[in-house]
């Protein structure tokens, strides 16, 4: 179901004077991650989240991604509802950084990353996420920014969505209009 009747989003994931970080977690039983051969980081149940930064994000919507994805109620209570979250059951969280997600892939059959920032700004945010959660009390391990990456996991569910930490106000417009 979209917007009310006679208005429309202009875009739906980006915000007109806005940024946006995205989260695509997954509800896991298990998760690790391999770089040349060697494990460098795994969970047992959690969250594995792939993390993608855009260019003009900062830390603020880092932070507010984070709290999200650990608030998010993914997690069945005593009546099998997605009820609880990370935070409630104690699970573990897996941040991989994962440049790709911040493609335009509206176009064509070749993904476009002008929205995806730059690396040194990308690996600070995604830094920054890792420490904020060590430093918040989650048992979270990490990937490896820029390093090419062996991800397993088994999918709980599958449970997986897309989450966004967006600031700004939606750009409403009307229909036919500019």
């Amino acid at each position: 179901m979209g917007p009310p009747r006679g208005i429309r989003y202009d875009r739906p994931l980006n915000m007109e004077s806005g940024t946006t970080v995205l989260g695509l977690i997954q509800r896991v039983s298990a998760a690790r991650v391999e770089v040349d051969g060697s494990k460098v980081a795994d969970i047992g149940p959690g969250l594995l989240a792939f993390i993608g930064v855009e260019r003009d994000d900062t830390e603020y919507e880092a932070e507010r991604l984070l709290a999200r994805i650990a608030g998010y109620r993914v997690f069945p209570d005593h009546d099998g509802r997605m009820n609880l979250s990370l935070l409630d059951v104690g699970g573990e969280l897996l941040l991989v950084p994962q440049f790709t997600l911040a493609a335009d892939t509206r176009k064509g059959t070749r993904a476009s990353f002008g929205p995806a920032a730059d690396p040194a700004l990308g690996e600070k945010l995604f830094r920054h996420m890792v420490k904020t959660a060590e430093r918040e009390g989650l048992a979270a391990s990490s990937g490896v920014f820029g390093a090419h990456m062996k991800v397993a996991l088994e999918n709980d569910g599958p449970v997986t969505f897309l989450l966004t930490a967006r600031t700004g106000v939606p750009r409403l417009r009307k229909r036919g209009g500019r």
